[in-house]
């Protein structure tokens, strides 16, 4: 993630030799946003960061002017807690809110439940914990936005390292939230399917995306995080086993070509032909097609599957 939004306050802004008239006109005129009444973010860095970030930005702004402390929930604390999310909407908040309160705040969905012992307190925020908000997800979201969830907490929790997987430990997680699931009269159904499909040795959302794609192209023996020996004697580490065609396939996030903590220090061309000697060693010591996608290619189903047959990858008729 990018770096966290500061936030505005008008006497910040006051502080700066800005009046009252030149903030509105600011916020109208597009260099400032803002986020509740009093608070208001640069634009620049607004644009600057992920829309994760923008939520949690959104969520100190609304903590901020709230009488009682909001208990975030669903997408918002999972982005509290530093999750990826897929198709983050930033421009409203998921709550907690008592049966009884009534009222709605603008850009703020409130949902209606009990608040549990499964809250934590995050940067002065409260939210619920990881398991429930999963819960939460896998209830309600989207499957894709579901899964992306589920799978990047089984990651953050039990994938310390490439080749390394917490099997028992993800079972155990995976039962918690499938408790805290059934507690519910809605959704059970949607999320049992979530849970199923759940693997955290997905790294990044467009692995699950791409998954989820590839399942819907017809593959089935789909293995991930798959080791193979490099000359080195480690092993380099694939993103996907495609056993129905005999293939390997990796998601390519364009990021790590612009993201110097992914560079290392490395120049784009020293990363591009690193990755062109690895995919090289393992064609030749697999004999395995090897093929290479990223966001514009998972889309949809029809649009991955026409990816892969560039390198001869079919699903088995």
């Amino acid at each position: 993630m990018t770096e966290e939004i500061r936030l505005l306050t008008l006497d910040h802004l006051r502080q700066r030799g800005m009046t009252s008239r030149q903030i509105a006109a600011s916020a109208a005129g597009g260099s400032l946003v803002r986020l509740r009444r009093g608070i208001y973010a640069s634009t620049s860095a607004w644009r600057a960061v992920h829309p994760e970030q923008r939520i949690v930005a959104r969520a100190h702004a609304l903590a901020a002017v709230s009488v009682t402390r909001p208990v975030f929930a669903y997408a918002t604390a999972l982005a509290l807690q530093g999750q990826p999310l897929y198709r983050a909407r930033d421009d409203r908040l998921h709550v907690i809110a008592d049966a009884g309160r009534p009222g709605a705040a603008h850009g703020v969905v409130r949902h209606r439940g009990e608040i549990t012992g499964d809250v934590v307190e995050i940067d002065g925020l409260l939210c619920t914990g990881l398991a429930r908000s999963v819960a939460d997800m896998a209830r309600t979201a989207t499957f894709e936005q579901a899964a992306t969830s589920a799978d990047a907490a089984l990651h953050t929790l039990f994938a310390p390292r490439d080749g390394v997987y917490d099997l028992d430990g993800a079972e155990e997680f995976r039962q918690n939230v499938r408790r805290i699931v059934h507690a519910s009269a809605h959704g059970v159904n949607r999320a049992e399917r979530v849970l199923e499909f759940a693997d955290g040795r997905a790294h990044l959302p467009g692995e699950t995306i791409s998954r989820i794609r590839l399942r819907e192209v017809g593959f089935r023996r789909i293995r991930l995080q798959v080791a193979v020996p490099s000359p080195t004697g480690g092993c380099y580490y694939l993103d996907f086993g495609i056993d129905d065609a005999d293939a390997y396939g990796e998601f390519d996030g364009a990021i790590k070509y612009i993201d110097g903590r992914m560079l290392d220090g490395r120049t784009r061309a020293d990363v591009f032909d690193a990755e062109k000697q690895r995919e090289d060693w393992i064609r030749g010591t697999t004999q395995r097609r090897h093929g290479r996608w990223g966001w514009p290619h998972v889309s949809t189903a029809a649009t991955l599957a026409e990816r892969l047959a560039a390198f001869g990858i079919r699903p088995p008729r």
